[in-house]
């Protein structure tokens, strides 16, 4: 059984019905003080797509997290208004040597997420 455990992001722009390219993910661990440490950052591809969010030298134990999209820079950037600016996922790894999938389905004044497969 493998000890690593895997954090990947799917972001969809559901007002558009399309995968939202370009929008950057910052993936923060929360420690017991709600202080939040970054330990990655990085960029959906084509796809909307993440599918590596845990660098190779950081290790996930079982805790609390965070994911913050810049949803801002995205709607700006596709020259569209927005309600907000930035979106934060917090989310618990219970178990290590799991898969956590966190999608977000965006549109301007709304959205949702789930843990996904």
């Amino acid at each position: 059984m493998s000890t690593i455990t895997t954090i990947s992001t799917h972001v969809l722009d559901t007002s558009l019905g399309k995968p939202a390219a370009n929008v950057t993910v910052t993936f923060e661990r929360i420690d017991a003080h709600g202080v939040a440490a970054q330990l990655s950052s990085y960029v959906t591809d084509d796809d909307g797509r993440v599918g590596a969010l845990v660098p190779e030298d950081v290790h996930v134990s079982e805790g609390s997290y965070r994911l913050v999209f810049d949803v801002a820079g995205y709607f700006a950037v596709t020259d569209r208004d927005t309600f907000y600016t930035n979106i934060c996922v917090n989310f618990r790894v219970a178990e290590k040597a799991q898969h956590y999938h966190v999608p977000l389905l965006l549109s301007p004044f709304g959205y949702s997420t789930y843990r996904g497969s």
